[in-house]
């Protein structure tokens, strides 16, 4: 790909592209790459708040939230591009949509639900602001943040494996293993097929270096899902959210009616002040170190982390990060967050933000095509998951295994991840382990006293059961 020379040399410069040994070609195919493995959330992220009812019993509009959801996403991810000049995107974060909308929603109106978020967001920005945040991530040794990545590396590839239907819960009796291969215990159907042809195309064109890999395999497949579900009778529900079928309706006006509909300190009014404190401390403190271990795994998995461990502009980085909370809870789309997709992109070479550039202008598109987003299945997009997994996975071979205290949490954060389903409670299990074992054989004084603070903190996050039922607030 080529520009006139004089634009190509600016672009250059900004975006340190040589610098950082890439090219315009590699930065726009991870782009690419990483819209299209996080795409699924134009759609999942309006199925679970729409799916929920507020106090009042209201719903949230579906089309409104595809609205809102594409919105914030393209705003926040090039806003990270232009500013931290990282292949970091962003949109609204699973887990945490979840919580609005199954834990806080039923407790007060949405609109007061979304002002929470709001008010978490305003938190986070000020923490990155003072620079607390960033000394939180500089505190953290380096042996765990690569700990993280490889942890994040194995739960990414779950997800893979579970979105496409590779692996699937079990919801059967007590005693019975919690997932299993398939459905019943072994593989059947057209999508599942299309997911493995996706696995072995993806890692037999990374092995042969081929440039583009990710992003071929996930537009072959996406086509051969098309044709298939064309020539085949497939029940849709085969596919899961999104079917590879081409729509009657290419474009389709977006609709804004959600954007400012939120109320500040409204919640104030429905519970007790202690209640919203502790939903505030939980949305905040899994929205930090999510993004804090996305961070780190997908600037380490670009070779951007300095000789130190340390994520380039990272000061810039976080305090995006707060303003798209910010802005998720304002648009109603929930908070919005780094995204570990992003290493899809990464994979396929990106290593600037001018990659983000690329990914916010095909969320803005999706505004005005959302029936396009949800062509591309799961199954097709999922191979990349799997593979990028396999590409953070090799960091584990730079953990000293043979330092119990600092194996065993390095074991903790990487196993926490995929066995909960959650990045931040494998941060938490890593983080305890570590000032516990690092008191145990005498070496305290080596724990940043930030490590310590953050470590009480992963205490009361995992015990806010009982804490709740003490203060008699659950």
């Amino acid at each position: 790909m080529s520009l006139p020379a004089a634009l190509h040399d600016r672009v250059d410069r900004y975006f340190r592209i040589s610098e950082r040994r890439t090219t315009l070609g590699r930065e726009v195919r991870g782009g690419l790459a990483t819209f299209f493995a996080m795409a699924y959330i134009l759609v999942l992220n309006p199925i679970i708040l729409s799916g929920a009812v507020d106090v009042n019993g209201d719903r949230l509009s579906f089309p409104q939230l595809v609205t809102a959801t594409a919105l914030v996403a393209a705003v926040m991810t090039v806003l990270m591009g232009v500013t931290a000049n990282l292949p970091l995107a962003l949109a609204a974060g699973l887990g945490l949509n979840a919580m609005v909308a199954y834990q806080i929603a039923p407790l007060m109106t949405w609109p007061e639900a979304m002002g929470l978020v709001v008010l978490e967001g305003i938190l986070i920005c000020v923490l990155a602001a003072t620079g607390l945040r960033e000394a939180v991530m500089h505190a953290i040794p380096l042996q765990l943040k690569q700990a993280i990545s490889v942890g994040i590396g194995l739960f990414i590839a779950f997800i893979g494996f579970i979105n496409a239907g590779f692996a699937r819960r079990i919801p059967g009796e007590e005693g019975s293993v919690p997932v299993e291969l398939g459905a019943g215990g072994q593989l059947s159907g057209w999508p599942v097929l299309v997911f493995c042809l996706g696995v072995l195309l993806t890692v037999a064109l990374l092995t042969r270096r081929v440039k583009g890999a990710i992003l071929i395999s996930i537009l072959a497949m996406t086509v051969l899902a098309i044709v298939i579900n064309s020539l085949a009778d497939i029940d849709d529900l085969a596919w899961g959210l999104t079917v590879p079928a081409l729509p009657d309706q290419i474009v389709a006006a977006p609709d804004f009616g959600l954007l400012g509909a939120f109320s500040l300190f409204g919640a104030f009014g429905q519970i007790s002040v202690i209640t919203v404190m502790l939903i505030v401390f939980t949305l905040f403190l899994t929205d930090f170190f999510d993004t804090m271990g996305t961070a780190v795994g997908v600037t380490n998995e670009a070779g951007l982390l300095d000789d130190r461990g340390r994520v380039p502009r990272l000061g810039r980085l976080l305090f995006v990060d707060g303003l798209a909370t910010v802005a998720g809870g304002a648009a109603s789309a929930s908070s919005n967050t780094s995204y570990i997709e992003s290493a899809a992109g990464v994979g396929e070479g990106a290593r600037t933000g001018l990659a983000n550039i690329v990914t916010g202008a095909l969320f803005f598109l999706a505004l005005f095509f959302a029936p396009l987003a949800a062509v591309v299945p799961a199954q097709a997009a999922a191979p990349a998951l799997v593979a990028v997994g396999f590409l953070m996975m090799t960091q584990v071979a730079r953990i000293d295994w043979t330092r119990y205290d600092l194996a065993v949490p390095a074991f903790f954060t990487i196993v926490v991840m995929p066995f909960t389903y959650s990045i931040t409670n494998g941060i938490g299990a890593g983080f305890i382990a570590y000032v516990l074992l690092k008191t145990v054989v005498g070496k305290a004084r080596e724990v940043h006293w930030l490590l310590w603070a953050v470590a009480g903190l992963f205490v009361v996050y995992f015990g806010i059961d009982p804490i709740e039922q003490l203060l008699g607030v659950g």
